[in-house]
C-alpha cells in the first residue's frame, strides 16, 4: 500500500486471484458460493478459500470476502456458519449488507473487522458514522458521491473509507434497485440481477438506452480521492475476466505509486472492457448526459485476443514484492541461512560445510535470485571469506529457505467466534385489524378518505404553514417523509428538521441509514421505510435498538418469508399493500440523456420498454433529492388480506395519483375490494432468488 492508498481488486475466481496479486493489488475481494452480490461469478469454494487466503497472506496481500447480501430467516444460521469458517481462515475482512447479519456477526466475533458494503447506501456523513458506532472498520461509499462530498464524509468521522475507481456504473444507488427483482424474479440485493437495465429504456430524445451509463475511470486522479480521505481504491469485476483484472489492478497500482499509467495499458484496458468508453461524472460533479453509454460492438471487437495475451505477461510469473533479509553464516561444522520479513517471522535452514569456498561475491549473487518467489532480497549478508559450498547447493538451500518462510507467512491466528445459538424469544403477536397509513409525494394528493389513516407521510419539504394547518384540521399523525438520496444535503436536511421539530413536527419516515441517524441525533421519532431493505427477524431488532418506532418490511418478501418474521416487542412493522414501487434511486436522471439534458422536471416522466411498457420517473425537488424509476403498474394487496401477516399494517404509497384517484384507492382498501385497472401482486407469492 503506498502513500496510504490501498489498490482493492476483485478475485472472481482462482485465475483472477493470481492476476490481481501479481498485477500489485495491496488486497483482493472474493466471495463464496452464497451470500455474495455477484452470485454469477465463478465464486470459491471452502477449500478454494483457505487456498486462496494463504495464497494471498503468504504474498502480503489482505482478503475481504462479500457477505453482503439481504438474508430471510431461515439463511441466517448458515450465514453465520459460513463467516464462523472465514475467521478460522482468517480473512482480514467480512464485507456485510444486511443490519441483521451485522448484529449478529459483532455479537459473535467482535474483533472480526467488519465493512459496510455499498450494498448499504452509504452516502451521508451521518449514515457513516451510525456504521462506526456499530462497530465498523470500513464504509464503501456509494459510486454517486462526489469528491466534495466524501471529503464532508471523512470530516465527518474517523472511519476508513473505500470508493470505486475503476469499473461498472449501475445507474441505480446500490442497495436501492428492484428492477431485475420487480421484473424477473431475481434480486440484485441477492447477488441474482440479471442487469435489465442495459435492455432498451427509451425516453423522449433520448438514445434509447436511457438506464445505461458508461463505466467509471479515475485511476490517473486517483491522488484526489486520497486527498479526499479514501483510503482504499477499488475496482469493479468479479464478473470479468483475468485478464481485465490484471490490466485494472496494473494501473491503479502504477497510479497510486505516482507513476503515470502507460498509453498501451490504458488502451489495452479500455479494449479489454468498456461501454462507450468511460466516466468520471459522479465524483466530478459533472452529471448528464455524457455520463450514458452501451457496450457498442466496438467496444466487444475491441478485446482481440492479441488484448488478452499482451495483459496475461501482466501476471505470468510472480510479483517480488515481499522484502526479505537474507544471512549466511557458519556454525560449526554447518553453514546456517536465515530469511526474514518485515513482520519478523523467521525461516532457516543448516547444510554440512564442505567442498570449495565459494567468493563472497558469488554467494551474494546467488541469493540475491530470488525470481519464481514473491520475495525480492532487501539485503543479504555473507561472511567476508566466503563459503564452503557449491553454487547448487547454496541455490538448494535458499530455495528451502524462501519456501519455509512463505509457508510461515501464510498461517495466522483464527479471529473468535462464539456460536451463539440463533433464537427468537418473542412469541408471535396476536392477528390485529390491518391498520392503514399512506405516503404521499404532495401535499396536493390528500383526500377525506386519508382521515381514516393511522398516520399520512408526506415530504419533509412540505411547507411548515401546510402542516400547522393539517393539524389544526384534525388530520391524523403527520409523519415527515425524508429523502432516501441526500448528496450534500445532509446540513440543509438537519436544519430542516430541526425548524419541523420546533413546529411540533418530530415523526420522520427513514429510508437510509443517514437519515436513521439523523433523527437518533436530533432526538427525534424515527420510522423505517422499505428503503431500510429490512428482511429478517434480527434486521428488525437492530432497528428496534436504534429507536425506530415501525418500519416497512422490504417488498422482495414473500407471504411465506413474511410468517416467519417475529416483530420485536415496541416495534410496529408493515408491508406496502398498494403504489407503484420505487424500482430505481438514481441520482442521475435517466430523462437527462435527451439532447438538452436534465429538464427540471415539474410533473412525473416516463421511460418506455421494448414492449411499450411506461415507468414513470419521478424527481423530487428537481433533483436535489434524487429521481426515482417507478413500476408501469401499482401493486395491489388489499383484496389478499388473509395471505398477509396478521401482525402488520398496510402502506399505501401514492406517487402519480391525483387527490380524488387516491380517494377511491383508500376507499377499495378499507372494503377490500378489487383493483380496476392493471396491477401487479409484486412478489408477495413467489418472493426472489
Amino acid at each position: 500500500m503506498s502513500n496510504g492508498m490501498e489498490v482493492l481488486a476483485p478475485a472472481g475466481g482462482w485465475e483472477a486471484l493470481e492476476a490481481a496479486v501479481r498485477a500489485g493489488a495491496d488486497a483482493v475481494y472474493l466471495g463464496g458460493q452464497a451470500f455474495g452480490a455477484r452470485a454469477s461469478a465463478k465464486n470459491f469454494s471452502r477449500e478454494e478459500l483457505k487456498a486462496a487466503v494463504e495464497y494471498c497472506h503468504a504474498r502480503g496481500v489482505r482478503v475481504h470476502v462479500t457477505v453482503n447480501t439481504l438474508l430471510k430467516d431461515h439463511e441466517l444460521d448458515s450465514a453465520l456458519d459460513f463467516v464462523q469458517f472465514l475467521c478460522a481462515l482468517p480473512v482480514d475482512a467480512v464485507l456485510v449488507q444486511d443490519m441483521g447479519l451485522w448484529r449478529l456477526l459483532r455479537q459473535r466475533a467482535p474483533a472480526l473487522p467488519l465493512h459496510a458494503s455499498t450494498q448499504m447506501s452509504l452516502h451521508t456523513p451521518a449514515g457513516v458514522r451510525l456504521v462506526k458506532e456499530l462497530g465498523g472498520s470500513r464504509a464503501v461509499l456509494a459510486r454517486e458521491l462526489a469528491l466534495d462530498e466524501i471529503r464532508e464524509i471523512a470530516d465527518s468521522c474517523s472511519i476508513e473509507l473505500e470508493a470505486f475507481v475503476h469499473g461498472a456504473l449501475c445507474m441505480s444507488v446500490s442497495g436501492q434497485c428492484y428492477l431485475s427483482a420487480m421484473l424477473g424474479g431475481r434480486s440484485g440485493n441477492r447477488g441474482q440481477c440479471a442487469q435489465p437495465c442495459r435492455l432498451p429504456f427509451a425516453g423522449p430524445g433520448g438514445t434509447g438506452h436511457d438506464l445505461s451509463l458508461k463505466d467509471l475511470s479515475f485511476m490517473e486522479q486517483i491522488s484526489r480521492l486520497r486527498e479526499s480521505g479514501v483510503c482504499s481504491a477499488k475496482i469493479e469485476g468479479r464478473m470479468k475476466r483475468p485478464e481485465y483484472v490484471a490490466a485494472a489492478a496494473a494501473a491503479c497500482r502504477l497510479a497510486a505509486d505516482g507513476e503515470a499509467i502507460p498509453p498501451e495499458l490504458a488502451r489495452s484496458l479500455e479494449a479489454a472492457f468498456s461501454r462507450s468508453g468511460f466516466t468520471d461524472g459522479y465524483l466530478t460533479g459533472r452529471r448528464g448526459r455524457s455520463m450514458f453509454g452501451t457496450r457498442r460492438k466496438e467496444d466487444v471487437t475491441a478485446a482481440t485476443e492479441k488484448v488478452y495475451a499482451s495483459l496475461r505477461n501482466l501476471y505470468r510469473g510472480e510479483r517480488q514484492s515481499v522484502p526479505t533479509a537474507l544471512c549466511l553464516s557458519q556454525e560449526g561444522g554447518f553453514l546456517v541461512l536465515t530469511a526474514q520479513d518485515q513482520e519478523g517471522r523467521v525461516a532457516s535452514a543448516k547444510i554440512p560445510a564442505e567442498g570449495s569456498r565459494l567468493p563472497r561475491e558469488r554467494c551474494l549473487q546467488q541469493l540475491g535470485k530470488t525470481g519464481g518467489t514473491p520475495f525480492r532480497a532487501a539485503s543479504v549478508q555473507v561472511p567476508e571469506e566466503g563459503a564452503p559450498i557449491g553454487v547448487a547447493g547454496l541455490n538448494a538451500l535458499r530455495r528451502q529457505v524462501l519456501g519455509e518462510l512463505l509457508a510461515a507467512r501464510a498461517q495466522r491466528l483464527a479471529i473468535p467466534f462464539t456460536p451463539i445459538p440463533l433464537t427468537w424469544d418473542q412469541p408471535e403477536p396476536p392477528a390485529q385489524p390491518l391498520g392503514m397509513r399512506a405516503v404521499f409525494r404532495s401535499a396536493k394528493q390528500l383526500c377525506p378518505q386519508a382521515r381514516a389513516c393511522e398516520a399520512i407521510a408526506l415530504p419533509v419539504e412540505t411547507g411548515l404553514g401546510v402542516l400547522k394547518n393539517l393539524r389544526q384540521e384534525g388530520w391524523p399523525l403527520l409523519v415527515l417523509d425524508l429523502p432516501r438520496a441526500i448528496f450534500g444535503g445532509e446540513k440543509e436536511l438537519r436544519r430542516r428538521m430541526e425548524a419541523c421539530m420546533a413546529a411540533g413536527f418530530g415523526d420522520f419516515l427513514c429510508g437510509n441509514l443517514g437519515a436513521v441517524q439523523l433523527c437518533r441525533e436530533l432526538g427525534a421519532r424515527a420510522h423505517g421505510s422499505f428503503g431500510l431493505n429490512i428482511a429478517n427477524s434480527a434486521a428488525a431488532e437492530v432497528f428496534c435498538q436504534l429507536g425506530l418506532a415501525s418500519a416497512e418490511l422490504s417488498f422482495e418478501l414473500s407471504n411465506r418469508e413474511l410468517a416467519r418474521l417475529r416483530p420485536p416487542p415496541g416495534m410496529a412493522l408493515g408491508l406496502m399493500v398498494y403504489g407503484r414501487q420505487p424500482l430505481m434511486l438514481t441520482r442521475n436522471c435517466p430523462l437527462a440523456n435527451g439532447p438538452g439534458g436534465c429538464q427540471n422536471c415539474r410533473e412525473p416522466g416516463a421511460l418506455a420498454d421494448r414492449k411499450g411498457a411506461r415507468f414513470p420517473v419521478v424527481c423530487r425537488s428537481r433533483g436535489q433529492y434524487g429521481v426515482e424509476l417507478l413500476n408501469s403498474v401499482p401493486l395491489w394487496l388489499g383484496d389478499l388480506r388473509e395471505s398477509l401477516p396478521p401482525w402488520a399494517f398496510g402502506i399505501l404509497r401514492f406517487t402519480v395519483e391525483d387527490a380524488e384517484h387516491c380517494g377511491q384507492i383508500l376507499q377499495g382498501f378499507q372494503s377490500a375490494a378489487p383493483l380496476g385497472g392493471p396491477f401487479t401482486r409484486g412478489l408477495i407469492r413467489t418472493g426472489v432468488k
